[in-house]
């Protein structure tokens, strides 16, 4: 298909000469640069029933993380949210729009952790804390105003990497039990040869130059890119791993790397779903400045399949 003339004039609309990420971009430069366009959208924020932000102890300090709590009596289950950035970028701030939506849409307390970014931190910084995010979540849900039955990980681009992670983590680790993991266009791998990488090298928003950049900047040694922490779909074994729902967008360089990580699973016997949202290309879930149809439609699809795997408020 080609691509949704909505996205296709959003990107006809981007600055070329706007920073981006890519050789000799500077990390500092383009977190300032987001968050001077969130302001400037100047969004009202979405109505919940409660947003509190507060702190976890984590492997290198406090980890901030924010709240949202459904405006219908709970106890409801726990999501909890990785946001995207490549590791590099992203804040509570820059997914406020989207966990809101997933708070209501899918009846569910959410939990969006502000986890170490590099090249500050190098990996495994990143999964260490959402491996601590989500211990502590499971064991603080009744304080938070959820429960720990029926907890999901979730999370976009680096946020589903750090989902995926936190899934295999936690089997092979002790715990704590997760029902469900989404994982929206995740990064599974470092292979910048697919065809989707190919296809999409440029003009799609997210483009193979730019991923390049993020994995230079997150990881320490080049050989980690290779350990299934970093690049999931290496795991050898993937048996044993809860319910996944993947999400993936046509015109996206991790549009295979997604996808084959489904398959992954689906040959594991994980149960699996597989969407793919024709005519989008990465970013359109997570980018409340775009908000496309095709985006609610994605959360709802989110929120239809936490109800499939029974871990939904009763």
């Amino acid at each position: 298909m080609t691509l949704d003339p909505r996205v296709k004039e959003l990107l006809a609309a981007i600055d070329p000469a706007a920073p981006a990420p890519g050789p000799g971009a500077d990390p500092v430069a383009l977190r300032a640069v987001r968050r001077q366009a969130l302001k400037d959208l100047n969004l009202p924020p979405r109505p919940v029933g409660g947003v509190m932000d507060t702190t976890l102890p984590g492997p290198g300090g406090s980890i901030p993380i924010r709240v949202y709590r459904p405006q219908q009596t709970g106890p409801h289950p726990l999501l909890v949210y990785f946001h995207g950035g490549g590791w590099v970028l992203g804040d509570l701030d820059t997914v406020d729009d989207v966990c809101r939506a997933l708070c209501e849409v899918c009846q569910r307390v959410v939990v969006s952790v502000d986890y170490r970014l590099a090249p500050e931190h190098k990996f495994p910084a990143a999964t260490d804390d959402a491996l601590a995010a989500v211990r502590w979540a499971a064991v603080h849900a009744e304080t938070l105003g959820g429960r720990a039955e029926g907890l999901a990980v979730a999370g976009d681009s680096a946020g589903g990497n750090l989902a995926t992670v936190t899934a295999l983590r936690v089997r092979d680790e002790g715990g704590p039990a997760i029902a469900a993991q989404v994982l929206v266009y995740p990064i599974t791998d470092h292979d910048f040869d697919t065809p989707s990488y190919r296809l999409h090298e440029t003009g799609y928003s997210l483009t193979r130059a730019g991923m390049m950049w993020f994995w230079e900047q997150y990881l320490a040694r080049p050989e980690d890119a290779d350990h299934p922490w970093a690049s999931p779909l290496r795991t050898a074994d993937l048996t044993g791993l809860p319910p996944a729902l993947v999400l993936t967008a046509e015109h996206d360089p991790l549009r295979d790397e997604g996808e084959r990580y489904a398959d992954r699973l689906r040959e594991a016997g994980v149960p699996v779903r597989l969407v793919r949202f024709d005519g989008m290309v990465h970013g359109f879930f997570a980018n409340a400045a775009w908000d496309l149809p095709q985006r609610w439609t994605a959360y709802e699809t989110v929120a239809a399949f936490l109800r499939d795997t029974g871990e939904v408020t009763p």
